[in-house]
This record gives structure tokens, sequence and C-alpha cells, in this order.
């Protein structure tokens, strides 16, 4: 019985689903509060802040070739001469003492950064193992693909290299989606359609025509 394809003209009629799936907002898929905040660019002094300062390191380790143990040392030689002489000014002078941060980061913030990359381990972990399943024939094909390529390009990049784009990568790409979800929604959708036709069609002409042996059958007594 041949097998009948549905044009894209007819998808287009049905609601489209959101890429890979989703059912919230891509807020609530990254966690929401200062995590969010800070992929989605909406706190942009964090968001610049931590893209100046991750470009700066990478450029120091990776393009001028700093040893982390020096630049280590270098910056905390830097940071003790600076209070030093700031407070021993500030005695000259009889200024009062400037006040110093005693923390980076309060402790809510590492909270909520630990409990959002938990939880997206935890949904990574778990998405893996359906498609490692082949629940999905499409997407199984697909992450094989991509991980591929992946392991092609990291051929040709060092590991700061790699966690440099990765970074790069969370920085822009969930702002840009954020930003045009409905185009991205709408080809991504037309993609995976595509590619749900074609193992239709694989499956059909090759993987039905491969010769099975016949079914055993069960002895009664």
């Amino acid at each position: 019985m041949p097998i009948i394809y549905s044009s894209d003209s007819e998808n287009e009629t049905t609601p489209r689903a959101k890429l890979f799936g989703r059912q919230r907002p891509i807020r609530s898929v990254l966690g929401g509060g200062q995590v969010a905040d800070v992929l989605l660019w909406e706190n942009k002094k964090v968001s610049a802040a931590l893209s100046v300062g991750m470009t700066v390191l990478w450029l120091l380790f990776e393009v001028a070739e700093y040893n982390l143990v020096t630049l280590f040392s270098h910056i905390s030689i830097a940071a003790m001469l600076i209070v030093f002489i700031w407070f021993t000014t500030a005695d000259f002078f009889n200024w009062n003492h400037p006040e110093l941060p005693t923390s980076i980061l309060d402790k809510s913030t590492f909270q909520e950064f630990a409990f959002t990359l938990h939880e997206r381990s935890n949904q990574a972990l778990s998405k893996f193992m359906d498609i490692a399943r082949g629940k999905e024939p499409a997407l199984f094909f697909m992450a094989i693909f991509f991980l591929y390529i992946l392991s092609v390009i990291g051929n040709y990049f060092t590991f700061l290299n790699f966690l440099y784009l990765c970074f790069v990568c969370l920085q822009t790409l969930p702002f840009l989606y954020n930003k045009y979800e409905d185009e991205v929604d709408r080809y991504a959708g037309k993609l995976i359609r595509r590619a749900k036709k074609m193992f239709k069609r694989f499956d059909s002409s090759v993987l039905n025509k491969i010769p099975r042996g016949p079914a055993k059958e069960k002895k009664t007594r």
C-alpha cells in the first residue's frame, strides 16, 4: 500500500509546534530569574560585563598565551598593591577608609544558578535517552549527524576555544531566538517535517525491503 505524504501547504494549516516540542516560553525554559535575565540580555549591564570579561580571559589565555597560575598571581599582586596604596593614602590624608566588598555575588544567585543547572541537566539527560531509544527517528538521525559534525569541528578547536564558542552561543542564541521566535519556529518546523518525510521514504524503500527470517512458531505441548 503506497504511503501518502501531506504537502507543506497542508501542514501550514495545522498549529505550528514550538522548537523541540516545548510548551513553555523560552524564559521559563531557561529557568527564569537572574539566569534568564542574563542569557536574554534583559539585564544588559551584567550580560555585557560577563561577555567582556569572558572575552578578555579568552584573549589572555588563547591569544596572549597566559598561564592560569601566572595570570592569577599577577591579578592578585595588582589588587593587593591597589588596596595597599588606597588605604595608605587615606591614612596619610586622614580620609575615610574606602568600603571594600565582602562578597562577589549573593548566596541566592549561586543557589538559583545551581538549581537551574541541575534542572536543565536532568531534562537534557531525559531528552537524550528518549532520542537514543528511537522514539523520534527523525531526531535520532539528526542528533547523530549533529554529533558527527561537532566531532569534526572539535578537531579544529582547542578545548578553550570550544568553551568560549559555547559561551558565545549561550549569550547570543537564546536572545536571537527570543527576538525572532516565530520565524525560527516556522523554518524549523518545515525542516523537521521534511526530515520525517525523508525518513519515511527511506524506511519504506530500504528498511522494509531488508529480508527477514520467518517467525518461529511456538511449540504447543
